[in-house]
């Protein structure tokens, strides 16, 4: 390990064993998921999914299968609890278990997520309201024409994309919030080994001039914009 950044971030947030009081929160919201035999209708705007056949879906199934996993859920809180972002946006609500945990990590901070599916939005926004977050700010809506829309940040401190798991969209996301990057910034990418065309486009994210540090987790790809830094590639188990 030649980065004391990452040295730090990996001791003191990523392998944190630490029992935090916001893991029952979580559990609890996810649990009120899994006994939501109500089913809704979805509107998928991505790559489509490879567990559900239909658009008619119980909210209990997509919590089960598609909804970020609890251990996943916790590291997210602990990242957003170790940067502490003032403008946080998430490309893809889902049923709002990642945006809980990036609310309760650090409930200062200001949430901005992005669904397209606008019955996926209410059952998440409902969520929010019984967890009574104030911080959240849920956008339903089209992510491209949103990014490029000019109504976000000028600077971004925090961005977790897990809402378009195809090469060109995450390649086009990329682009266009790339001017909100600061020297501070850690962007998430959700499923970088999803398929050949998302590890693609990984390996053109990696390479970018303004791109220093990345860490592969397999399922997860934190980028980071430090220019101190010089460029450096990690991979490890999380």
């Amino acid at each position: 390990m030649h980065s004391p950044f990452v040295f730090d971030l990996l001791t003191k947030c990523v392998y944190d064993q630490s029992k935090y009081p916001a893991y029952e929160n979580l559990k609890l919201y996810r649990k009120s998921l899994l006994q939501n035999n109500n089913v809704i209708e979805v509107t998928d705007f991505g790559a489509g999914s490879k567990v559900f056949h239909s658009k008619n879906r119980k909210v209990a199934a997509i919590a089960a299968t598609a909804g970020i996993s609890a251990r996943r859920a916790k590291l997210l809180f602990r990242l957003a609890q170790y940067f502490k972002p003032e403008n946080v946006l998430e490309i893809g609500t889902s049923l709002g278990l990642a945006t809980s945990a990036l609310a309760l990590g650090n409930p200062s901070g200001k949430i901005i997520t992005l669904e397209g599916c606008a019955n996926t939005a209410s059952v998440a926004k409902n969520g929010f309201e019984q967890l009574d977050f104030k911080n959240i700010d849920l956008r339903i809506a089209e992510f491209e024409t949103t990014l490029s829309s000019g109504q976000l940040p000028a600077t971004i401190d925090l961005i977790y994309f897990d809402g378009n798991h195809q090469k060109e969209a995450t390649l086009n996301y990329f682009s266009l919030l790339l001017p909100t990057a600061t020297n501070d910034s850690v962007w998430i990418f959700d499923d970088i080994h999803w398929s050949a065309d998302m590890t693609a486009a990984w390996e053109t994210i990696k390479q970018n001039p303004k791109v220093t540090v990345t860490i592969d987790t397999f399922q997860w790809g934190l980028v980071f914009f430090r220019k101190e830094q010089r460029k450096e590639h990690f991979v490890l188990r999380a």
